[in-house]
């Protein structure tokens, strides 16, 4: 018997958008110090953008059309996710487009490690990345 939301989630892997491809180049294939990322993955009634199982994390890209009008949605999704006792980082698009490294630093943060070092790039890390891994961190010290 197939999994709920398994057809919609392979439609959705063959139609990425730029920024879940740029950011699906840096997490597969266990590219961050071994953790396993999956994308497009079925979870309760939604479809996680991109999902740790062994970190509990998921990582959720978010476009403009996300600032206002799918806001609640997005709140009561991350209700729930949390609720499920996931970690969930939100990533603006803009940001995994224009500066991939400081969100793969974020995720780093997230998962309490020590970002690799890059020889010879400058990193820079976004407000949204950097306020999405504290929050992660003070959750984890609090339970």
């Amino acid at each position: 018997m197939e999994k709920p939301g398994t057809k919609l989630a392979q439609s959705l892997r063959k139609r990425q958008t730029d920024a879940e491809r740029k950011l699906w180049s840096k997490l597969r294939n266990r590219q961050l110090d071994g953790w396993k990322f999956r994308r497009q993955f079925p979870f309760g009634p939604y479809i996680l953008d991109f999902y740790c199982f062994d970190a509990n994390l998921v990582i959720e890209l978010d476009g403009s059309q996300h600032a206002e009008a799918k806001a609640e949605h997005d709140r009561t999704r991350t209700q729930f996710l949390e609720g499920e006792g996931l970690h969930v980082m939100r990533v603006w698009n803009v940001d995994v487009l224009t500066n991939v490294t400081g969100v793969v630093d974020g995720i780093y943060l997230v998962l309490g490690q020590k970002p690799a070092p890059s020889a010879g790039l400058k990193r820079q890390t976004t407000s949204k990345t950097i306020s999405s891994a504290l929050r992660a961190s003070q959750d984890d010290e609090q339970t």
